[in-house]
């Protein structure tokens, strides 16, 4: 059964930038260890969360005239942008304060539905649901959008972390090197998942694909650096030391997905580190502390141009369900870059229609073309 934000974001992206599909999230093995298990399943929080906590704090908030108001607290001032924002905010004044259009209605039925747009795109958020796109592109908010006093509140941190880097953020360009370390996802005895077509592992395809990159991206004036060359095992962090020692102004792993022995679930995706505050929509059973934060989050508006720049042309390129731009606090494989970092998942070797897919060399050929010219 499709749920009702499904059915509202689906309709109107079409509308506003094509179609969309609702991500279902099922991250690759050796995201967070090298122990080799083969189980991908991942236990996915539900897409509408009415009420997440922290609601602690309102600010810039009319005069509520419900008889139940929310508390209001003495406001928390804010100073450096990496401390987290325990607050909500009027999406009308924050709009008025960056000089944008007011949000507009979309749709009252059946989720209460906004966009709000820049010279960049539209943002299309419901109330009640933490799934929301940009210009099409499913992404997920960590706490999903209220209705207060007749406005619609956003969480500061989704503001911050989410909100401004797209809609008004400075864009996302090459550092001075011009250096992308490529990391194909697995190798040796850690080989992944496998294909359920031939039981091919996913070591080989990710390998293949790093491969067909590295030349396209050095055309394009790029020094590519790939963490494996050959069918060795590596450990995560030897993957991160990589890119440490080549100063890389990129970090790109590869990978290909699985929920064996379900065959019906298809879909690219691309996952970038959770800011710290907000929670993961991808947590795979590990805990989710949204204090914690890494070296990476030092790039958290970066992580999301970029996830959103190749998710986009990704999409665009193979024509595959879209299963959105993910936030994941459990990679450690992206948790100590000191660069932009994220993590594609170019399809489910679990189904048989992309296992086959996958296996073409003309498809591997596409997704690192794709992935080359996006950059």
């Amino acid at each position: 059964m499709l749920k009702p934000a499904t059915i509202i974001l689906g309709s109107l992206l079409f509308i506003l930038a094509g179609c969309t599909t609702v991500p279902n999230d099922a991250p690759p093995t050796d995201w967070v260890t090298n122990n080799h298990e083969q189980n991908n399943e991942v236990a996915r929080p539900p897409a509408a969360i009415p009420h997440l906590p922290p609601l602690v704090i309102i600010t810039n908030a009319p005069a509520v005239k419900s008889n139940t108001p929310p508390a209001v607290t003495k406001t928390k001032t804010l100073q450096p942008a990496t401390v987290p924002v325990f607050s909500w905010s009027s999406l009308n004044r924050w709009a008025i304060a960056h000089r944008l259009a007011q949000p507009h209605l979309l749709t009252k039925s059946p989720l209460t539905t906004y966009a709000i747009s820049s010279s960049r795109g539209n943002m299309v958020l419901a109330i009640g649901s933490r799934e929301a796109a940009w210009n099409g592109v499913t992404l997920h908010l960590g706490f999903a959008p209220e209705f207060i006093d007749d406005q619609v509140f956003i969480h500061g941190m989704d503001l911050q972390k989410n909100l401004e880097p797209l809609l008004i953020g400075p864009p996302l360009t090459p550092g001075s090197n011009r250096v992308v370390v490529i990391d194909p996802g697995h190798g040796g005895i850690n080989g992944g998942t496998v294909s359920v077509l031939d039981k091919r592992a996913e070591k080989d395809f990710t390998l293949d694909w790093a491969r067909r990159m590295k030349p396209r991206l050095e055309a394009n004036g790029w020094q590519v650096i790939l963490t494996r060359t050959n069918d060795s095992d590596m450990a995560l962090s030897n993957r991160v030391m990589v890119a440490e020692a080549h100063h890389a102004d990129l970090f790109i792993s590869l990978h290909f997905n699985s929920v064996a022995p379900d065959q019906r679930p298809a879909g690219l995706a691309t996952v970038c580190l959770t800011p710290m505050g907000l929670p993961s929509n991808l947590t795979r059973g590990y805990p989710d502390i949204v204090s914690q934060s890494f070296p990476n989050n030092d790039f958290d508006a970066q992580n999301l141009q970029l996830a959103e720049r190749l998710q986009r042309a990704l999409l665009h390129a193979t024509a595959m369900e879209d299963r959105g731009v993910n936030r994941a606090r459990f990679t450690g494989v992206l948790r100590g870059q000191h660069r932009p970092a994220v993590l594609i998942e170019a399809g489910f070797l679990s189904n048989p229609s992309e296992a086959r897919r996958i296996a073409d060399p003309m498809f591997r050929q596409k997704l690192a073309e794709t992935v080359a010219n996006a950059l």
